[in-house]
């Protein structure tokens, strides 16, 4: 199974960059998708649907702003919005996704560089996001978390931690979550291969920085310990260029 998470910062406009011509030629089994920023019905999404893609939308209430969708050749048997939280619920960044063998939860995880109010926001976010993992573990072996969780990890995901040390997406608390959902049993399936600096996954529009490669590593695909066995491959593909983002690939062996 071959899985990508792909932050395309506007799906018409990404369209228009070619992004289905992309995803014909890669040809993932299943592809998260966030920050649509489109209803599912401003979208003209035939040419996936016979690619034999089913298309699960979760646009936010304010137009033109998040929204995640999860692309699947597999149908999934059951689908959740949301992780309860009743105002970020409303901004579509939340999808789980429960396939015969495999859970995927597909997210975008709020920024809180905007303000403190949205920072605050973030943390209360990344709480209930422990608790609903927390919830599937009871229940599932077979978990994948991925998107674009705003969060640069390690020193090494970053271009320069020490000027950003406490600027929001680098903060104690948000990489102290991150240390703490692997300590409870998920693994960063890119770093599970590549362990180099240098390796980013965002780029601001300003300053050239793509091709400086001045960026942050901030789009993940982790997946619960039990699945560790089944992981062969995990890369970001900074080539694709439809987005500020690039995507991540993961591929898994699930039989």
């Amino acid at each position: 199974m071959v899985i990508v998470t792909y932050n395309i910062n506007g799906i018409r406009a990404a369209i228009k960059k070619g992004l289905f011509d992309w995803v014909k030629a890669s040809n993932p089994d299943v592809i998260g998708l966030q920050e649509v920023k489109a209803e599912k019905t401003q979208v003209e999404l035939t040419e996936m649907e016979e690619l034999g893609y089913h298309i699960t939308w979760h646009a936010a209430k304010k137009k033109g702003y998040s929204g995640v969708a999860l692309l699947s050749k597999s149908k999934p048997q059951k689908v959740d919005f949301g992780i309860g939280h009743s105002e970020l619920d409303q901004e579509g960044r939340v999808i789980t996704a429960y396939f015969e063998n495999v859970v995927i939860v597909n997210a975008y995880f709020p920024s809180g560089a905007s303000g403190e109010d949205r920072q605050l926001l973030k943390i209360q976010f990344l709480e209930m996001m422990t608790g609903h993992l927390e919830k599937l573990k009871a229940e599932y072996s077979n978990i994948i978390l991925m998107g674009d969780f705003n969060i640069a990890h390690l020193s090494i995901d970053i271009h320069n931690p020490v000027r950003y040390a406490n600027v929001p997406g680098f903060t104690p608390p948000e990489r102290h979550w991150m240390d703490q959902t692997l300590e409870d049993g998920f693994v960063d399936t890119f770093r599970y291969f590549n362990t180099a600096a240098g390796h980013y996954s965002w780029w601001s529009y300003m300053n050239r920085s793509r091709v400086r490669n001045v960026g942050w590593r901030i789009d993940y695909i982790l997946c619960s310990r039990p699945l560790q066995p089944q992981l062969k491959r995990a890369v970001l593909l900074p080539l694709a260029m439809h987005s500020d983002h690039c995507p991540v690939l993961a591929t898994f062996d699930l039989g």
